[in-house]
Parts: structure tokens; sequence; C-alpha cells
């Protein structure tokens, strides 16, 4: 077991996802907004190395941002790029 608290996983949290051409990329500067393709109550992923694990829900108490686990991620839909 104690071998197994020696990995380490990072962990991600993907907001949402967007489209945007070179040009406008590398215009963008401090401050620029790049919308992205989901709402304020939709399911975030949340990935773990890279691999999509599971979905969750962003919660904000304070000043402090988490995330809450709702249910196991399905890689296909991650990957198809699905709500």
């Amino acid at each position: 077991m104690s071998q197994v608290k020696a990995v380490n996983v990072e962990i991600q949290v993907v907001l949402g996802r967007s489209t945007l051409p070179m040009q406008q990329l590398l215009r963008m500067g401090r401050g620029a907004v790049i919308p992205l393709d989901t709402a304020v109550h939709d399911e975030v992923w949340i990935l773990a190395n890279n691999h999509p694990i599971a979905r969750g829900e962003i919660q904000i108490n304070d000043e402090k941002i988490s995330i809450t686990v709702t249910r196991e991620a399905n890689v296909y839909d991650f990957l198809a790029g699905g709500q």
C-alpha cells in the first residue's frame, strides 16, 4: 500500500472547449475572454493523467472553488466532445 501512496496523479478539470483560428489566438492578450461550449450549470470533466474518470459540478463557497463528483465518466463521450 505504501507504493500506491507514492504514485503522483495529475488531476484536471475541463470547464469547456472552444475552437479558434490560430490568428485570433495569437491576437489575444492578457484579460482576453475565450467563449466555451458550456453553460453555467453544465457538468465539467474530471481527468486523471489526461484520462476522463468522472463528471462533476462546480461549487463555490466563500472564495474557494471546488468540484463535486456527480457520476462516472464515459470516455467515448469525452473523445466525441459530448456533454
